[in-house]
Parts: structure tokens; C-alpha cells; sequence
């Protein structure tokens, strides 16, 4: 990133509608019509601009190993997503990042069983990790995939078809099978599968405490799934869990995503969970 406060132009080349209040935006340069802004790493985000409307902070939903395109899977709840919401395929985005840092994948995760577990939006941070661990390229590098993901509703599960004809059966361009765990919050007609919340259906599913853990949801959620977590005997260095929510500027002018003495910002918005501890108790 040459310069943090210089947008890119992006090209808004597809819009998917996932759920009632999520849709996915696909990016390109908008100057060649193709490729991506720049190039991220699981977990880092962008920030997205609508001149005269404002900015905000996102995910980077796509994998790094797509260079064709960088996806966002943006929920509709203020001003600037609401405009997002009304946007068309060929319309211009400014972009700019990629800021803060990533999960390691390239560390501390090598190796290891994986866990994921999400709840609602929460699943967007976590997509662009699944599929770059699930990649051709990168998937010996690890051990098994298990994905818990949770919503209010079969209605609300974000990049289901994804869920169900990649993740699952292992087909794609990226051919890394996972195990999918899916549960909503309260039964519904046509739903068959799992019922109640994310942090009990950790419990009943009861994994084993070798995996290394990745979290994003609802902060209620992160707080419940953590002790669900330590119940089950896991050590928190080895479970992660994303802040990004908290982002504003991206560089650490503002001083609004403080937590004591760390900045989400520069200093994450991935951190591990024992680090989390030396953290006054705001999220």
C-alpha cells in the first residue's frame, strides 16, 4: 500500500443477494476493467467510499488466491450500506487498504486441525481464511477443516450455496472438503438441521482441544463461544477471534478503536485470545 489515505477506483463487476439484509459486491480495478485493488491476506480489510455519502470499514471476503476479483458481503444497517444496498453492476466504489494484520496461515496455523466458528455476518472474515487454507495450492499445509456456523434463521446463513456445494462436497476451484456444521437459533418448516445457539452447539459437538480456533460473530456470541471454549479445556493461544467491527481510520489517528492500551487498527484486528486478557473488558 503506497499510500493508506489514496483510493484505488473500484469497478463493481456483480452484486449477489445472500439474505434478506446481505448482499456480496464484486470488485475490480477500474482501470483495466479486472484484477484485484490490491493484494490482502486472510483477515485484513478495506476501506469502501462513496464520495458525498461517507466510508466505512470492511472485510475482505475473497481469498488472496483469487487475483481475478476481491469480493465484500456487506450487511445493510446505516447510511453508506443502505447506499451500498441501492448500488447496480457498473457503478464505481473507491477502495483503499489493505489494513490491519492477518490470521497467521502462515505460522502459527501450518499444520494444525482447524475450527472455525460463526455467527451471522460473521462468517464474511472468516470466508476469505476458509478458502485460502482450502485452496489446491495451500491445502496439504494443513490438517482437518471443521466449520460451525450459526444464524437466526435458514433465511439468514450467508454464502449458503457456497456452504453446500463447495465447502462441503470439496468441488470448485478450490477442492479442500470440510466438515460443516450448521444450526439456526429456532426451528423452522423446511430446516432439518441443527437447532440452537452457536456457543451451545460447540458444546454438543465437543471437539477435540489440539484444533486451533477462529471465531467471528456478535460480541455476545465471541463471549459465550470463548467460555464454551474454555470449558472444553482449549488454551486461549491457540483460539482467535477478529475486531474489525471496532476499525475506523485504518492507520491509528483517530484513537477510536482503542481498547486500553492497544489499537484494533495497527495493533489487529486479529488477536489471540489469551492476548485479550490484558484488555479492559469493552467488547
Amino acid at each position: 500500500m503506497a499510500n493508506p489515505l489514496v483510493p484505488d477506483i473500484g469497478l463493481v463487476t456483480a452484486i449477489r443477494r445472500d439474505t434478506p439484509d446481505v448482499k456480496t459486491f464484486r470488485v475490480v480495478r477500474a482501470d483495466t476493467g479486472a484484477g484485484v485493488c490490491f493484494p490482502h491476506m486472510p483477515g485484513q480489510c478495506a476501506m469502501l467510499s462513496i464520495p458525498g455519502v461517507g466510508e466505512a470499514m470492511f472485510s475482505i471476503t475473497s481469498s488472496p488466491t483469487n487475483t481475478e476479483y476481491m469480493e465484500f458481503s456487506i450487511k445493510k444497517c446505516g447510511c453508506l450500506t443502505e447506499w451500498l444496498h441501492e448500488m447496480e453492476e457498473g457503478q464505481e466504489v473507491a477502495i483503499r487498504g489493505p489494513y490491519g494484520n492477518h490470521f497467521p496461515v502462515e505460522a502459527d496455523m501450518l499444520g494444525k486441525d482447524l475450527l472455525f466458528i460463526a455467527g451471522g455476518i460473521g462468517l464474511a472474515p472468516l470466508r476469505s481464511v476458509i478458502n485460502y487454507v482450502r485452496h489446491d495450492d495451500n491445502r496439504a499445509k494443513y490438517g482437518s477443516i471443521d466449520i460451525v456456523y450459526g444464524a437466526r434463521s435458514k433465511d439468514d446463513l450467508v454464502d449458503i450455496d457456497e456452504i453446500k456445494n463447495e465447502w462441503s462436497s470439496g468441488s470448485g476451484s478450490s477442492s479442500g472438503t470440510a466438515t460443516v456444521h450448521l444450526t439456526i437459533d429456532r426451528a423452522q418448516e423446511g430446516w432439518d438441521g441443527d437447532v440452537g445457539f452457536v456457543p451451545d452447539y460447540v458444546k454438543k459437538l465437543n471437539f477435540d482441544t489440539s484444533k486451533t480456533v477462529l471465531m467471528c460473530g456478535p460480541p455476545i456470541m465471541i463471549k459465550f463461544v470463548l467460555a464454551a471454549l474454555n470449558g472444553l479445556g482449549f488454551d486461549k493461544s491457540r483460539i482467535y477471534t477478529t475486531f474489525e467491527m471496532r476499525m475506523k481510520c485504518g492507520i491509528g489517528k483517530c484513537g477510536r478503536c482503542n481498547i486500553g492500551s492497544r489499537y484494533v487498527c495497527k495493533d489487529g484486528p486479529v488477536f489471540r485470545c489469551d492476548e485479550m486478557d490484558s484488555m479492559p473488558d469493552e467488547y
